[in-house]
């Protein structure tokens, strides 16, 4: 049995032979040609070399004593190029083999003193066989995991499900050195309350030319699957894929007219561990992004809610005033040109443009006789008209997707010299939206009738802006309202 298997995995491997001897070569040749190895006899050095070089050998035999260079440097002119071939010394007597530190620098696996029996060769070279079985395992392995690992990037990228079955089934016919593979899986056992699929269940993807492999449904029934999740089929190779439950979703396929390898069924349990990985991962994306649109769609709601109160209380404070309609909606479109003007972003913007409408919420506490006044205000109803920002501002606080604007709206009135209110802040303390806020609102409450006064002229209210400059307006924002194109936007009022 031993000698049967041996001479078949013989057949997979080259032998070359080095000596000036012709009858020495010949005699190896006829004696592990008959062990079932491929061997090429040389007997020039260098040549041997070349065919080194260009050929496929797995295992040199090669004499000591040699014309024109010896055994060991005919190694080290190989091992400049060839780290892996199997080298074994043969020497006519031990007295002239190289030492033992030569050996070993050299690479070389073994020396035979030559005899008129092989048997202690035969077991040297058998010993290079088993080594190079257990070196091929080990590089197929590697060669498999980098595959797993150059795949994985494929398979874990959201995209379609056709795309991520073709790479999985790619990447098994190349782990197993075959063109044929199929791959089904039953997306309903990857899904959850919240991930509808779309598209067939299951789901069936093929290459190369073969027949269909038994249905993954017939293989359940049978409950054929074993504990390693592999079985061997009517010339198929398959792997069970399970889902995270642990319960079998779907079958990997190739076509192989042999058992797998050792090597070849562990990468198999690796990668359906890394498919598994993946599919879930596909699945869980579906259920973040339901989560996140149905967390979106309410947060919508919840805002344009919001906004329909905030907007019913700012006509409302529009509506007592009728001398103020439109203020806050020509304060909001002011401030939005000047912060474009400033270079400021989009959201930056939006923020100031919610700011600027909630501008004056707080007036809704101001009584109708101190608001509808014609004539000038008391300093006490002057007071309490003072209080709307710090009003508004606590009405604002209250709901937490306007906390942001907050600071604006308590401090739209405060002055650059510190004069302003409610809090005096002067100068950077004061928010740069706030200070965009105060131009526009005393620029549209200078160009429109009021009921203590008439609107004063654009000219005249651009005047005042000018004078305001470092005391009660920031500079930089009566500049970027100065340069507004063409001046249009001044008229807005009017």
């Amino acid at each position: 049995m031993r000698k049967s298997k041996l001479k078949s995995l013989q057949n997979n491997f080259s032998i070359l032979t080095l000596d000036d001897d012709p009858i020495m070569t010949s005699t190896l040749q006829a004696f592990f040609q008959r062990s079932g190895y491929h061997v090429d006899v040389e007997h020039e050095p260098y040549r041997a070399i070349e065919r080194i070089r260009q050929g496929q050998y797995d295992i040199l035999l090669l004499d000591f004593l040699m014309t024109p260079i010896c055994g060991d440097q005919v190694v080290a002119e190989i091992r400049k190029f060839n780290k892996e071939l199997f080298i074994i010394l043969l020497t006519g007597h031990k007295s002239v083999a190289p030492p033992i530190k030569t050996i070993r620098e050299l690479d070389i696996q073994g020396y035979y003193e030559k005899s008129d029996r092989f048997d202690q060769l035969e077991l040297l070279v058998e010993s290079c066989v088993k080594s190079i079985l257990q070196m091929r395992t080990i590089q197929n392995y590697q060669n498999g995991l980098s595959s797993i690992i150059d795949s994985l990037p494929q398979i874990y990228h959201l995209q379609s499900l056709e795309h991520i079955m073709d790479s999985i089934l790619g990447t098994a016919v190349s782990l197993l050195g075959v063109g044929s593979g199929a791959l089904e899986i039953d997306f309903s056992a990857f899904e959850t309350q919240n991930s509808a699929i779309s598209g067939p269940v299951p789901m069936t993807r093929t290459t190369g030319q073969a027949d269909t492999p038994p249905a993954l449904r017939e293989l359940l029934a049978q409950n054929a699957f074993e504990a390693s999740g592999i079985i061997h089929r009517d010339s198929w190779v398959m792997c069970a894929i399970q889902n995270a439950q642990g319960e079998i979703a779907g079958l990997l396929s190739a076509a192989m007219p042999a058992p797998p390898k050792e090597d070849q069924v562990q990468l198999l349990q690796v990668f359906s561990r890394q498919i598994t990985a993946a599919l879930n991962n596909v699945f869980l994306h579906s259920v973040v992004s339901r989560k996140n649109e149905e967390l979106t769609q309410a947060y919508s709601k919840l805002r344009d809610s919001y906004m329909e109160i905030i907007n019913a209380l700012r006509l409302l404070v529009d509506a007592r005033d009728i001398y103020t309609c439109g203020h806050s909606d020509r304060v909001s479109r002011y401030c939005v040109l000047i912060a474009r003007a400033m270079g400021k972003d989009e959201a930056y913007c939006e923020r100031l443009r919610i700011a600027g409408l909630f501008h004056d919420i707080g007036k809704v506490g101001v009584p109708d006789d101190i608001l509808l006044k014609k004539g000038r205000l008391t300093d006490e109803e002057f007071e309490k008209i003072r209080l709307h920002s710090a009003d508004g501002a606590r009405i604002l606080s209250a709901i937490s997707m306007f906390r942001d604007i907050v600071p604006i709206v308590r401090a739209h009135h405060e002055r650059i010299d510190g004069r302003g209110y409610p809090d005096g802040l002067c100068g950077g303390a004061i928010p740069l939206e706030a200070r965009i806020i105060a131009v526009a609102d005393s620029y549209d409450a200078m160009t429109s009738n009021r009921s203590y006064r008439g609107a004063l002229t654009v000219e005249a209210a651009l005047q005042q802006l000018r004078e305001g400059c470092s005391t009660q307006f920031d500079p930089d924002v009566v500049k970027a309202f100065l340069s507004i194109e063409d001046g249009a936007v001044y008229h807005l009022s009017q």
